[in-house]
């Protein structure tokens, strides 16, 4: 694919269904992503909610043992709740065993306790209200004020139970430098100890960062010369202005000469649209969940779905209205499409469905219907060549 095409999976637990059957399925659709000629098969990590990918690094394991060339990797590790060597030490006994394969992608989720505020109930600072825009047929919404969170007191003590009591983490930038110079042998400790990770220095390992504005992930990403990953599907109103203050930002490395931009999509495809829409019916009432503060739900089957109050539409309106959902022409368009408003290399496209299979369906027409419009385009340059 000119314009590669990955998946991120978060390992969604159906109503009904187990956290091990999650598993199995993220396993069976990482096989089949890498037949279908997908380009990257990431894995998120949330805690204490409805999916099972909260180790996301063990998850990763599991993921490249059953596959063979597709690179994995993490979207992303919560460095925030975690220490720079347990990161490095685990990438690295992964990539002993499957080498070149992994992107380490590290986001500052752990780090944004003062977005919550630090006890429950505290507001955060609101954002500067603007109204919603139509750029080349892809909505950008307002950005999304966390203050609507009315309950934060499940965010403060999931923060608790994730750290050791007193355990303060490191500012984002120091903790992105204990990574890099753990991995190519540099780190010394304050103290002029040098350290080195076993397993791990030296691991053939792409460093990622992830972020969904134009702030500290996004500056630190292009300063750096490090590739960028920006979440359109979580934070649509702020995710283009992200990839451009990368791009502002970034200096070559001996990483990247140009920057190198990811944007993230929630998608549903099916064989027609009303297919598509009926089995895209319970994303309403999982985001709702997610937007209360109690956490990813279950995700519904369609037919047990009841409609939204208007209360609830408008809690979730924005991720609603930025959803790609119907046939695989349709989505594949609208998805070229926010790569080109958003000056993006690459498409990574996240898909939640109640039964596995249509979730495979979805991805596997995505995926034909992406390799259609680059052979089109193909015809299209050697004709007028």
């Amino acid at each position: 694919m000119s314009v590669p095409l990955s998946i991120l999976d978060l390992a969604p637990i159906s109503a009904g269904s187990s956290a091990a059957q999650a598993l199995r399925d993220t396993v069976d659709l990482a096989r089949q992503a890498e037949q279908w000629g997908y380009h990257r098969y990431w894995l998120a990590e949330h805690h204490f909610v409805r999916v099972a990918s909260s180790s996301s690094v063990t998850l990763l394991g599991l993921v490249a043992a059953a596959t063979e060339r597709i690179r994995v990797g993490t979207a992303a590790v919560q460095v925030g709740h975690h220490t720079s060597a347990s990161v490095v030490e685990a990438f690295g006994t992964i990539d002993a065993l499957y080498p070149d394969r992994l992107d380490l992608g590290i986001g500052r989720s752990g780090h944004r306790k003062a977005q919550f505020g630090s006890e429950a109930g505290k507001p955060s600072k609101p954002p500067v209200p603007r109204g919603t825009e139509v750029r080349d047929g892809i909505v950008v919404p307002p950005p999304f004020d966390p203050g609507r969170i009315t309950d934060r007191s499940r965010f403060v003590a999931a923060l608790q139970a994730l750290q050791l009591p007193g355990a303060q983490p490191l500012d984002f930038p120091e903790q992105v430098e204990q990574i890099r110079g753990l991995l190519d042998g540099s780190f010394v400790t304050g103290d002029g100890v040098e350290l080195h990770a076993v397993p791990g220095e030296g691991a053939q390992v792409k460093l990622w960062i992830f972020g969904s504005s134009a702030g500290e992930s996004a500056e630190l990403a292009g300063r750096l010369g490090l590739p960028f990953a920006a979440a359109y599907h979580v934070a649509p109103g702020t995710a283009l202005d992200a990839i451009a203050a990368y791009r502002a930002a970034f200096r070559p490395s001996a990483v990247l000469a140009e920057p190198y931009a990811v944007i993230s999509a929630d998608v549903l495809v099916g064989p027609d649209a009303e297919t598509a829409e009926y089995r895209a019916r319970g994303y309403g009432h999982w985001v709702h969940s997610i937007r209360t503060g109690a956490g990813a739900a279950d995700y519904l089957a369609p037919d047990s779905v009841p409609e939204l109050t208007e209360e609830q539409e408008r809690l979730v309106e924005d991720r609603l209205a930025t959803r790609f959902v119907g046939t695989p022409d349709d989505v594949a368009a609208r998805l070229a499409a926010l790569r080109r408003v958003s000056n993006a290399n690459e498409v990574l496209a996240t898909t939640i469905a109640f039964d596995h299979r249509h979730r495979l369906e979805s991805h596997r027409l995505l995926a034909e219907a992406w390799a259609a419009r680059d052979e089109q385009l193909d015809t299209a340059h050697s004709g007028a060549a």
